[in-house]
């Protein structure tokens, strides 16, 4: 079960309490339970009992990060394609799941009859451009891109901005009205680093683990690594001290009745590069994912109902306009939950088992 994924159920079966926990655990995932009691002002016995309820019922899913720009990644790509939809998505996926899905670099990609998208990791551009040489001929084949090639959004960490990474709680904080608390966003710090790390072979060995198994208890790392509990906690506290390792928490949105995702992406004025504020004024609690360079950006947003995302993408293109800020109108494209195809759901295990191997 992933983010986008299972059976979709009303939000508003949720207790104002279970609402409150679910966002603290997005908003906190680093804290402890007693921590996050006394922040939300709900007792200890209370919460735990909600966590297990929204975790049985699949509310949301914990997931460890592995800085990529810690281990040698150097960029961050998207691709998105338009489809000539004479073959089946159900025959697409089982076609990209052989020949392109396969490369360790795509972490996430959604499909639906006419359209899709992938976001991916890389260590260089010679990796991306591999895949998608490989994509374009696959789909050309099949006869799916007539009119246009797939399209390539590349985002080097050095010259560019990962304003939101998978962040949920502005989210949940507006889906669920709830009174905002303070929080310092760490998602632009997370790529800023780009100073490489070595590991020992048993260090290896545990960082695997820990990414493909994020809610395994340091014992049963221990039992798989063949070491033991304490040598690997020290060496997993180590690992999220030094900043190589990102705790997330995931929300299954279609759980909690979000109808629309939406995936943007704007080529900026060439003769004028939007300001810190202008980017800022886009980043939306509806916003999950936003990378920018100067001159170009893509978003990704969910909204409960149709009319949420009309309201705000609306905003957005007119606030666009009023300040002359995109060269050619905005790319905007929406899934609906219902309808599409997650084809890999936030999938590090193999990129990192890549990058390890290679670095040994």
């Amino acid at each position: 079960m992933g983010v986008f994924q299972c059976r979709s159920v009303n939000q508003h079966l949720l207790t104002k309490n279970e609402k409150k926990v679910l966002n603290g655990i997005c908003r906190y995932p680093h804290i402890t339970d007693s921590e996050l009691s006394e922040l939300l002002q709900v007792k200890l016995s209370t919460l735990t009992s909600i966590k297990r309820r929204l975790t049985a019922e699949g509310y949301y899913r914990p997931l460890i990060f592995p800085l990529p720009n810690r281990l040698g990644c150097e960029l961050l790509a998207i691709i998105y394609m338009q489809f000539n939809p004479v073959i089946p998505l159900k025959q697409r996926m089982e076609t990209t799941k052989r020949t392109i899905e396969v490369f360790d670099e795509i972490f996430f990609s959604v499909g639906e009859e006419e359209k899709g998208f992938s976001i991916s990791l890389s260590q260089n551009y010679t990796n991306i451009g591999r895949i998608n040489e490989i994509r374009t001929e696959t789909f050309g084949k099949l006869g799916l891109l007539e009119k246009e090639y797939p399209h390539e959004v590349i985002f080097p960490f050095e010259t560019s901005h990962i304003h939101r990474f998978f962040d949920f709680s502005p989210f949940l904080q507006s889906l669920f009205k709830l009174e905002d608390n303070e929080k310092i966003s760490t998602t632009p710090e997370l790529f800023r680093n780009t100073n490489t790390v070595q590991f020992s072979p048993k260090e290896k060995k545990v960082y695997n683990v820990l990414v493909e198994h994020p809610t395994a208890t340091t014992q049963q790392i221990g039992d798989l690594v063949s070491l033991s509990r304490h040598t690997v906690a020290r060496m997993k506290k180590k690992f999220f001290e030094d900043g190589l390792l990102q705790t997330f928490i995931l929300p299954n949105l279609k759980t909690l009745g979000i109808e629309i995702l939406t995936f943007s992406h704007i080529r900026f004025n060439l003769n004028k590069a939007p300001s810190t504020q202008d980017l800022s004024i886009l980043n939306t609690p509806s916003t999950i994912f936003f990378a920018s360079r100067k001159f170009e950006a893509v978003l990704l947003s969910a909204y409960k109902t149709y009319q949420d995302y009309k309201e705000d993408e609306m905003n957005k293109i007119r606030f666009l306009k009023e300040h002359n800020l995109f060269s050619l109108p905005p790319f905007m494209s929406t899934y609906m939950f219902d309808r599409m195809e997650v084809i890999k759901d936030f999938d590090f295990s193999p990129l990192v088992r890549k990058i390890l191997k290679n670095d040994s």
